[in-house]
């Protein structure tokens, strides 16, 4: 049977798919109030929108199931895509609040994961990921951002997509490296007057060998 405990954790919940948008019970927990809920589920909506106008020459509807947000605080980026055939992994750093239980709340999943170590991928590899602070964050804790580029190399299929929002000389790092992991620049652009963050999105491109080249021309 569940404690009193557990039944007031899982009360006052909405219904399916409200729930994604309404603000949950344990907000508190964290220090949120419902306004601040509302505004962060808005500002990623307007976000997500604003990737996908950038994606929109290359993406297809049909090409990108499997997602992950690498840093997804309140799951606002999921929440924000529940008009796509998607599905999203939510990520939430280890050492900071275990925002988790939104999260679920919002009837999300996700884990906790320290983006200085291997992430286990089994049984899926990623369509795309969505990189938001996560490079700056490392860099604090002095974890190497070159093993992070060959992790997220790992885990994207070929053709897949990267969305970094970080700052510019981040961005400026990334770059560096797009020819030797055959990564290709899809689209760049300014935060919107939301801070001095760029985002930059990458698309994995197939490895080829001189051979398989020659037959494909």
């Amino acid at each position: 049977f569940l404690s009193d405990d557990q039944k007031a954790k899982g009360s006052g919940l909405a219904p399916w798919p409200a729930r994604l948008t309404a603000p949950p019970p344990r907000l508190a927990d964290f220090g949120y109030s419902s306004e601040m809920f509302e505004k962060d589920t808005e500002t990623w909506r307007h976000r997500v929108e604003s990737y996908w106008n950038l994606l929109s020459p290359k993406i297809e509807d049909d090409t990108s199931r499997n997602l992950m947000d690498m840093k997804a605080n309140l799951g606002s980026f999921a929440a924000a895509l529940k008009s796509k055939n998607v599905w999203v992994m939510n990520v939430v750093p280890e050492d900071g609040p275990n925002t988790l239980k939104v999260i679920y709340d919002r009837g999300l999943i996700g884990t906790t994961h320290n983006w200085c170590e291997a992430f286990s991928t089994y049984p899926r590899t990623y369509d795309l990921l969505h990189a938001w602070t996560v490079f700056s964050d490392i860099k604090k804790k002095g974890c190497s951002a070159e093993d992070l580029l060959l992790e997220m190399d790992r885990i994207l299929r070929p053709s897949g997509f990267v969305i970094i929002r970080d700052k510019q000389p981040v961005i400026d790092f990334v770059k560096k490296y797009l020819s030797a992991l055959h990564w290709e620049a899809v689209a760049t652009a300014d935060s919107d007057n939301e801070g001095d963050d760029i985002v930059f999105i990458i698309q994995k491109k197939l490895w080829l060998t001189s051979e398989s080249l020659r037959n494909s021309e």
